[in-house]
């Protein structure tokens, strides 16, 4: 951030606990997010420059302008969308007070998280740097720069000097676990070690009474119960000792405790999971996906069906207190869901994907 900018955020944000001036200024950002019309026109484009033509007369147009200079490619609508996300996701913590800003930037560390784990899985796989950097969103306190120096690392273990020398928090857990991971090359040590790092941290600066501080708490834990219940469909037919399965539990859920945990990694059958979470807010979602689940016979079905989930429970963030954290919550996971959606439909048309494979993939509330 630069002088200028410091000084702009320091005279207009507001330092108390006022959520008045940022939820007026996020309404109205929000009622720039696009229309399910919108995507049903765009994925209707002949192809990539229709789609361009389209998407400059949103909001993403000036990022867009900026990036066609360098060609009118699928790549750099790509990139265009992911500049807007970045600054839009800045001026949002830019108009925030200082409870606000604190309680936005330890969610946001899930970003961070995912950043992480997506450069070192893709070195671990030998990725190129431009396929690592490629899903990469730096709207964390990692910055493109940083990210794009440690996906520039050779190996994994030049990934966890870098951010050791740079004395950024991930490094502590990967160094722990660095060990383990060298001598059985299993990623999961390391994604698992990030993974409670981070949730335990999170959790940590998320304690108090304020309601606040305990919607956020209860977002967080919903992510880690998801996470939980995806390890858990994960390890169907694993066989796996209770002791052994418990090793995967992240701690910090709303619903997913330790024992439920347990009780369904030990399940054989993925219809047992059905029936019993038919009572919980989950049951609904996963009974969704079953039949796709048995024709693709692959978690990622699930996977995509709890990150709808996560997305809907934040946006139902905004419908408590009109003068809380709950608007600059559901606005963020709105526009980060907004942009994921027009990569797939700008990934889509740029490789001729039928428009109702497209719209499958969608996520539109």
């Amino acid at each position: 951030m630069s002088a200028e900018t410091a000084t702009r955020t320091a005279r207009y944000a507001p330092t108390g606990r006022d959520y008045g001036y940022t939820n007026a200024r996020v309404r109205g950002m929000r009622s720039r997010l696009l229309k399910q019309a919108f995507f049903d026109d765009l994925m209707s484009s002949a192809d990539i420059g229709a789609v361009i033509q389209k998407v400059l007369q949103t909001e993403y147009g000036p990022e867009l302008e900026d990036r066609i200079l360098h060609g009118r490619t699928a790549t750099q609508v790509d990139e265009a969308l992911k500049d807007n996300m970045v600054g839009t996701f800045r001026k949002v913590m830019s108009v925030s007070n200082d409870e606000g800003r604190r309680l936005l930037t330890t969610l946001l560390g899930r970003w961070d998280l995912f950043n992480v784990k997506t450069i070192i899985r893709g070195i671990h796989m030998h990725l190129d740097h431009a396929v690592i950097t490629d899903s990469l969103i730096t709207v964390g306190q990692l910055s493109q720069v940083d990210a794009d120096e440690l996906a520039r690392q050779s190996t994994v273990q030049g990934v966890v000097d870098t951010l050791a020398t740079w004395r950024l928090p991930f490094a502590v857990p990967l160094r722990e676990a660095l060990p383990e991971y060298l001598e059985s090359e299993d990623l999961s040590i390391l994604e698992l070690a990030l993974d409670r790092y981070y949730y335990d941290w999170a959790a940590k600066k998320l304690k108090g009474r304020r309601e606040n501080v305990r919607l956020a708490r209860a977002f967080l834990g919903t992510q880690v119960d998801t996470i939980n219940l995806l390890t858990c469909l994960r390890l169907l037919n694993s066989d796996l000792p209770a002791e052994d399965a418990l090793r995967f539990f992240l701690p910090g859920g709303v619903r997913v405790t330790e024992g439920l945990f347990i009780e369904l990694a030990g399940m054989s059958d993925v219809d047992e999971v059905f029936q019993r979470l038919k009572r919980t807010p989950f049951g609904a979602p996963l009974e969704e996906v079953a039949i796709a689940y048995i024709e693709k016979g692959s978690v990622s079905v699930f996977e995509r069906a709890l990150e709808d989930y996560l997305f809907r429970r934040a946006f139902a963030t905004s419908k408590g207190d009109p003068l809380g954290i709950g608007i600059s919550i559901s606005y963020l996971w709105a526009k980060a869901n907004e942009v994921t959606n027009l990569r797939i439909v700008v990934k889509g048309i740029s490789v001729g994907m039928p428009v109702e494979r497209m719209r499958e993939e969608l996520i539109i509330v």
